[in-house]
């Protein structure tokens, strides 16, 4: 029995799957992540601020991309109160 042809195949699977690993890792998020209550957030650096312009008070939702602690892009959609709100009285 000539174990050499399994070896290789065996190689080159293992290669496969550690390379589309590495691919899934590096990759952005193409939509944020709903925050839940307690999640654990882990931010390094806060890269932007966004949400929608509303002239009214109300509860909006807004997204934020940052810089996690590994060095990777994440993104995180939260409700909040619009700036609207601080400027009424």
């Amino acid at each position: 029995m000539n174990i050499r042809p399994f070896l290789l195949t065996a190689t080159l699977a293992c290669g496969s799957i550690a390379g589309l690993a590495q691919a899934n890792d590096t990759a952005a998020p193409s939509s944020p992540v709903p925050y839940q209550y307690g999640m654990p957030l882990h931010v390094a650096k806060v890269l932007s601020l966004t949400e929608p312009p509303t002239l009214e008070c109300k509860v909006i939702t807004a997204d934020m991309k940052y810089i996690d602690n590994t060095g990777n892009p994440a993104q995180i959609s939260y409700r909040k109160l619009s700036d609207a709100c601080s400027q009424q009285n």
